[in-house]
């Protein structure tokens, strides 16, 4: 095997020396690192075609990673194994626009903020929104089915997407960028690459959903006594908003309080704490006016109803800022009090309430060192169920070694609900192994038929998502 064959079958950079390829080597959460034959980062779809076919014909297998700030150590190579990185990085074309059809084409490595902007500056919305949006690229958006904050009107990546060019795991080149809303054409190929975190083949495009800009944007950050509270409150305000309700979030008084705490800028919006607070968006396509007036009709309701206490509604764009800025720190906020043990996980939403109860009180008994820090997407179900320790006195390897059994109790307790333990991460290597305890055998072995007939040498992405013993990869060839 000759790595200046692979050199010379594409045009982009490469990068052999240990140096330069450690930052592609090594998550974002600096959990995993791995090693690689190669570094490549090529300059077209025909380029990352190439690459695909020399690394076929070697055996050798593809690591594809965007903007490398996945959770789950899904664009991380194995260590000792043989790899060749692909980074999507100059991948970075906005294609085309189409304001009347409302679409927009970019390539893989495009990242989702150039994305938002160029939907804006084009006068549309681009409505996925990450707290890594200026690094993570849209390719990886779509390998994870990325989630966010507006899922509740948007939908995931999923639902945002018409189209892909994807590079299939024998270096073809499958052109789906159709801008349609209805092709019923057969087995929709779109869906299968998405979501399927590089182990089918490598996203190069997509054609996205974009959507009229919103006239205007109004946030209330609400203190509610519960869970089951805030629950009534978004059945009311769905109710009462219907798609002019852009967000629902829910956060604890802990999570309010590490934003204080880590945060300088951050200040309080209510004079007084409660147990729980609500942070909710309308989006209105006519006037500011008549979004305040919506959202401050659901909060009188809430309030009379005593789902709710107190509420701040943002008058400015820097208040309305300000207000989501208390959402989005969180995490950061807890990563800069100690170490974390971190649950992605997404319940049928009306059994969020008895779920954080229950499970709440299973994990003070059996652990009695830890708190909560609970957050999340109510309006679609999705909690960040994670846990600190519960003082700063207790040493990070004890806490470490909590992580089996909590995750064993946390994912045993979703399971038992209904839920998903990946919402918005995707598996990786984090979460495969105990995806597979979950899933039934016709599923799991559903999903290995999909994996081999696409991708019979187990090349693309191999041991993340499904077990690397699935396909095991052959010998490599003679030469």
């Amino acid at each position: 095997m000759q790595l200046s064959d692979l050199r010379a079958a594409f045009s982009g950079r490469m990068h052999t020396d240990a140096p330069e390829m450690a930052p592609f080597l090594t998550d974002w959460r600096r959990k995993w690192t791995g090693d690689a034959l190669a570094v490549v980062q090529p300059d077209s779809t025909a380029d990352v075609a190439a690459v695909v076919r020399w690394c076929v014909n070697q055996r050798v297998a593809i690591v594809t990673q965007g903007g490398n700030t996945g959770l789950s150590g899904g664009a991380t190579p194995a260590q000792g194994g043989r790899a060749v990185m692909l980074s999507t990085a100059r991948l970075n074309r906005v294609r085309a626009i189409d304001p009347v059809g409302q679409t927009l084409t970019a390539e893989a490595g495009v990242t989702l903020q150039q994305v938002q902007d160029a939907a804006r500056d084009a006068g549309r919305l681009f409505p996925l929104s990450l707290a890594a949006q200026g690094t993570c690229t849209i390719g990886g958006n779509l390998a994870t089915n990325a989630g966010g904050v507006q899922v509740l009107r948007y939908g995931n990546a999923r639902e945002l997407c018409l189209g892909l060019e994807v590079v299939t795991a024998s270096g073809d080149v499958w052109d789906g960028l159709r801008a349609l809303r209805k092709d019923n054409t057969g087995y929709d190929l779109r869906d299968l690459f998405i979501g399927s975190e590089g182990t089918l083949g490598i996203i190069t495009a997509a054609v996205l959903k974009l959507f009229p800009q919103p006239a205007s944007q109004v946030a209330a950050f609400v203190a509610v006594p519960s869970p089951g509270a805030a629950l009534q409150m978004l059945a009311q305000a769905q109710a009462q908003l219907g798609p002019t309700l852009t967000a629902f979030e829910l956060l604890s008084e802990t999570c309010l309080q590490l934003v204080e705490q880590h945060v300088p800028a951050a200040r309080r919006p209510l004079a007084e704490a409660a147990p729980w607070y609500v942070l909710l968006e309308v989006s209105d396509l006519r006037d500011e006016a008549q979004a305040r007036a919506q959202i401050e009709s659901v909060l009188q309701v809430a309030l009379e109803a005593g789902h709710a206490s107190d509420a701040a509604i943002s008058a400015s764009v820097a208040q309305f800022r300000s207000l989501w800025a208390l959402r989005e720190d969180v995490s950061e906020s807890q990563g800069a009090a100690g170490p974390t043990i971190k649950h992605d996980i997404a319940l049928p939403i009306a059994r969020i309430p008895g779920f954080i109860a229950d499970t709440d009180a299973a994990i003070a008994h059996h652990f009695p060192e830890v708190r909560m820090v609970v957050f999340g997407h109510l309006g679609d179900g999705n909690l960040h169920y994670n846990v600190s320790p519960a003082s700063r006195g207790m040493p990070t390897a004890d806490f470490v070694a909590l992580e089996g059994p909590l995750n064993r109790l946390v994912h045993d307790a979703v399971h038992a609900a209904g839920g998903s333990i990946s919402a918005e991460h995707g598996l990786g290597v984090l979460r495969r192994d105990e995806s597979a305890r979950y899933k039934s055998t016709v599923e799991l072995q559903l999903m290995r038929r999909i994996k081999h007939a696409l991708d019979p040498f187990d090349l693309m992405n191999p041991g993340k998502l499904l077990a690397p013993e699935v396909t095991p990869i052959p010998e490599t060839p003679a030469t």
